[in-house]
């Protein structure tokens, strides 16, 4: 039961970081909303390009190296 006289203490100190908080502009928020999404676009390219290449190696190569069609 100590617990519940503590919960107004906690939300008492949070609610004073959270007033320290800087809050992103909306310029800011916009730019690493564009970082991210290009980011995470050239990641997959990179996955996919791999994917293509290891599908190459492992499906089609490696049969043909013991004559399997």
């Amino acid at each position: 039961m100590d617990g519940l006289r503590e919960v107004p203490t906690f939300l008492g100190q949070v609610r004073q970081e959270m007033r320290k908080v800087t809050w992103p502009d909306r310029t800011q928020l916009r730019q690493a909303t564009i970082a991210i999404i290009v980011f995470v676009l050239l990641i997959g390219a990179v996955i996919a390009l791999m994917d293509l290449a290891l599908q190459a190696i492992l499906v089609r190569g490696i049969p043909s190296l013991f004559g399997v069609q």
